[in-house]
């Protein structure tokens, strides 16, 4: 698989990473089991992929330790991402960016994740009541002392209005210009994909200027640009697309004209829809990496193999005419 440069840090990772959040997290919970997960997983590594993405909130916890054994047996083929910064409570998540739960956070991750070291550990969230600089100077502190080889920070804004350009990232450019000041931010995670591009209008570019790689979250639309789901097929009651307005039944339908586009263009080079979703992201730029989150093997192998599609200028410029995607994302 192709490689790729990411971030302050030089962090060299496979082209398409993977997503962990799948396997213990928000989505269709009946289906999840260990086992499978960790084939899953396997099948990455095996196909290229090196960033491995999960948090500690992911189950919670479940998340990191079944990465953990994967670690166990193969540390040298993984860029183990995890994050830190949020609480799961009985009825709602909180942000804690005290120092001290970060440093408390980070040792309790390196024990589920049966490592020495955290290759990319990222901020979930900005804790409103905590200023970024004493969050991210007790993660630059991990740094320090090696248990942490670098830092990211997840998108923090609110998407705003893309039909009017206003609150477009606006608050996450804002919280990385502050942690830049106290330690380099190698990489933010945003969402980005074909249906939710907002992240090309002011994150990306403020990225790009100053060096700071990508990871692109849910490049896959939540697996809605894979074309395999069916408008008003309904989601278990826990999986969060049950409460998500682009996934009704009526918004499903309004939407097929998207995977209609991107099911065209895969039609010419023996490819999925999902696969052309993902040669998108990446064509955004070279330090942009997809984490598409799936728990099944033949779905990240099918994922690893779009690192090889190669879209055309005319390509791109089809999905561009591609209409918007109809409902609100929040």
């Amino acid at each position: 698989m192709e490689r790729r440069t990411i971030g302050a840090a030089v962090l060299e990772v496979g082209a398409v990473g993977l997503g962990c959040m799948p396997m213990s997290w928000a989505y269709t919970t009946s289906q999840q089991e260990g086992e499978g997960s960790l084939r899953a997983v396997h099948a990455a590594l095996d196909a290229g992929v090196s960033l491995i993405d999960t948090a500690d909130m992911y189950g919670p916890f479940t998340n990191e330790l079944l990465v953990g054994r994967v670690l166990k047996e193969r540390r040298s083929d993984v860029f183990v991402s995890t994050k830190c910064g949020l609480l799961v409570g009985d009825q709602h998540i909180v942000a804690n960016g005290r120092p001290g739960y970060i440093r408390r956070a980070c040792d309790a991750s390196l024990r589920r994740l049966q490592t020495d070291v955290i290759d990319l550990y990222q901020l979930h969230r900005v804790d409103p009541e905590v200023p970024i600089e004493e969050t991210w100077g007790a993660m630059a502190e991990l740094v320090a002392v090696g248990k942490v080889r670098s830092l990211g920070l997840c998108a923090v804004g609110a998407r705003g209005n893309r039909r009017n350009g206003t609150g477009l990232h606006a608050e996450t450019v804002r919280q990385l210009g502050r942690a830049q000041q106290v330690f380099p931010v190698s990489c933010v995670q945003a969402e980005l994909s074909v249906w939710a591009p907002e992240a090309l209008d002011e994150l990306l570019p403020w990225c790009t200027a100053r060096g700071i790689g990508l990871i692109a979250a849910m490049p896959l639309g939540n697996g809605f640009l894979t074309g395999t789901l069916t408008p008003g097929q309904g989601f278990e009651p826990d999986d969060v697309r049950a409460r998500h307005p682009r996934f009704t039944a009526e918004m499903m339908a309004a939407n097929q004209p998207i995977v209609a586009g991107l099911r065209r263009i895969a039609a010419r080079y023996e490819a999925t829809p999902g696969q052309v979703a993902l040669a998108w992201v990446l064509a955004q730029g070279r330090h942009v990496v997809p984490v598409p989150g799936t728990k099944k093997s033949h779905w990240t192998r099918e994922n690893a193999a779009a690192a090889a599609l190669r879209l055309t200028a005319d390509d791109l410029a089809e999905i561009a005419t591609l209409p918007p995607a109809k409902g609100s994302w929040d």
